[in-house]
């Protein structure tokens, strides 16, 4: 019998075998993301249809495929994946199930979305140039007693573990796990 691995076969039984061993590619259709309402996107993605076109738009070149080899994910697809693991603070398995993805393309197209938002940083943060730091640190002191201070990033949940006590409740999120909400400021 000859080997059914080997590119001419004349076996018929290797015929056979290689027909057996062949696994067959399967390509689920996607559903366009954006065909839904508002509300529907809001509750997945936190965005509205508006919002995820213009992150689209601003992302796209950065995430494009250059070809639609392997049926490869559009930019909007690559957009509300990414969308809906930072809204949902899932794991990867979790946004690729409720995607019907696998866990690798979530992976790597999170990863292509968060790199393309880094290069954009720059465009979008950025510290008052106008007015010097002294100034800054004088404001915040007046404003909230902090010394030294010349900015603050809005509040974030740092997750702990879950207290013992009458006000456990206390310390559960939106998300159902226990956090501690925390400001950072920026210091000199």
């Amino acid at each position: 019998m000859a080997c059914p691995f080997l590119r001419d076969v004349v076996d018929e039984e290797a015929l056979v075998l290689r027909r057996a061993f062949r696994r067959e590619r399967v390509f689920r259709d996607r559903l366009d993301p954006l065909a839904f309402p508002d509300d529907h996107l809001y509750e997945r993605y936190r965005f509205s249809a508006d919002g995820i076109r213009y992150l689209c738009r601003l992302l796209g070149p950065r995430i494009k495929h250059r070809t639609a080899r392997s049926h490869a994910l559009s930019v909007e697809q690559m957009v509300c994946v990414a969308l809906r693991f930072f809204a949902s603070g899932a794991f990867l398995y979790s946004v690729g199930d409720a995607e019907q993805l696998n866990k690798a393309t979530i992976c790597r197209t999170i990863r292509s979305v968060c790199l393309a938002i880094k290069a954009l940083a720059d465009v979008f943060i950025s510290f008052p140039g106008h007015r010097r730091l002294c100034d800054m640190k004088e404001e915040f002191y007046r404003i909230a007693g902090f010394p030294n201070v010349i900015g603050a990033v809005d509040c974030t949940h740092i997750r702990i573990k879950a207290p013992s006590g009458a006000h456990e409740a206390d310390f559960v999120n939106r998300k159902s796990f226990h956090s501690i909400n925390v400001q950072v400021n920026i210091t000199f």
